[in-house]
């Protein structure tokens, strides 16, 4: 399999040669990962449980981590899920590379489409299953809303989508979920939204597929799935908790698929979870200081304030020169958007005057690392 450089390599590579600033603080703004504490009730629940390291997990997972997601979703979206509806996964990282190789295994000429800029490991899943892609291309001219080409949707075996969006931080509104809805149904292709974000919210909540299917009338879920994640939520990436509910047809198949990946849960880990999942206080602490992050970038920046994620998307001149210059002069680093996504048949690549900015640290860390990106913008 060729697989492409993960953005993150292809970072290393372009300042491989150079030699920051050591007058300044290191400061990393590039990858996606919480830096505040895992709060303390989830590590104590974890701790408490290890004993339960003697035994096997159960692929499924335990009930009491299905009914805390269920009831998450309930409580969130106002979706009363089926037990059969929801499958607890080990994060959603391995979701999103596995599904896609279970599902298309046996299509003739499979075809997967999905979001571009996007999260690399869609592209990763779509070489494992030797599937045609289609990059469903999000600019500036749209707000990064992914543009719809029912031509080439028509083709496609599985669509992926992803709102709140990374790295764009761009939002579909629940009218515009419903319309890929209507689109899944009249093409018949399986679509799911990747909602890893969706708890990273400024100010409204950010709605769900699953709602969306529930008003266009597919409350059985029929070719809909969505994915989410605790990693972002609560601080906890290291718990590796996620889920992917949904049509419960399609999960029944999957889940028997599963019982051969080998990815369960740890019992300790997947106990830690269910109160975590099962908890909101916390996460309004994160979701303030996430804001708190982007009122910081509004004012030395100037930049827009998303509904949701934790990203800044900012267009410059020359974005990789700009990320050396940067990394040089002031030792912080960024991503290059254009590592990101790919060519489309125009041969532009959507993400190639942009970088992106992780606001993941402590709003006194992030003031200075953006104070120094200001610097460098002069």
């Amino acid at each position: 399999m060729n697989f492409e450089p993960y953005p993150f390599e292809k970072l290393n590579d372009l300042l491989k040669n150079i030699i920051p600033n050591p007058k300044f603080t290191p400061s990393t703004l590039t990858i996606g990962e919480p830096q505040r504490n895992t709060p303390s009730f989830i590590q104590d629940k974890l701790c408490k449980d290890s004993t339960l390291l003697r035994k096997y997990p159960k692929t499924s997972g335990e009930a009491e981590l299905r009914d805390a997601q269920r009831l998450f979703v309930k409580k969130r979206f106002g979706v009363e899920l089926k037990d059969a509806e929801i499958i607890p996964t080990f994060g959603t990282r391995e979701v999103l590379f596995n599904f896609p190789q279970f599902f298309l295994f046996d299509k003739k000429e499979p075809t997967i489409a999905f979001t571009n800029p996007f999260y690399q490991i869609y592209e990763g899943a779509a070489i494992a299953s030797r599937a045609k892609i289609v990059h469903i291309n999000m600019d500036e001219t749209n707000d990064f809303k992914p543009q719809i080409d029912e031509n080439a949707l028509s083709k496609c075996n599985l669509v992926i989508i992803n709102s709140p969006n990374n790295p764009t931080g761009s939002t579909l509104s629940l009218e515009e979920l419903v319309k890929w809805v209507k689109l899944s149904k009249k093409h018949n292709f399986v679509l799911i939204n990747d909602e890893c974000y969706s708890e990273i919210y400024t100010n409204e909540k950010i709605p769900s597929l699953l709602e969306a299917a529930v008003i266009a009338n597919n409350s059985e879920f029929k070719n809909i799935l969505v994915v989410n994640s605790i990693s972002k939520r609560s601080s906890a990436p290291g718990l590796r908790s996620g889920f992917m509910a949904g049509d419960a047809e399609i999960l029944k198949d999957y889940m028997k698929y599963r019982t051969y990946v080998g990815c369960a849960s740890p019992l300790p880990l997947q106990s830690a979870a269910a109160i975590a999942w099962s908890d909101e206080e916390h996460v309004n602490c994160a979701r303030e200081m996430y804001k708190e992050n982007f009122e910081i970038a509004n004012e030395i920046l100037g930049t827009k304030i998303p509904k949701a994620t934790f990203y800044l998307w900012l267009k410059i001149k020359n974005p990789l020169e700009f990320t050396k210059k940067l990394y040089k002069e002031y030792n912080v680093k960024v991503l290059p958007g254009e590592y990101l996504a790919r060519e489309g048949t125009d041969g532009v690549n959507p993400a190639k005057k942009y970088i992106r900015i992780a606001l993941v640290e402590s709003p006194e860390m992030t003031r200075d690392a953006l104070s120094r990106v200001k610097e460098c913008l002069v």
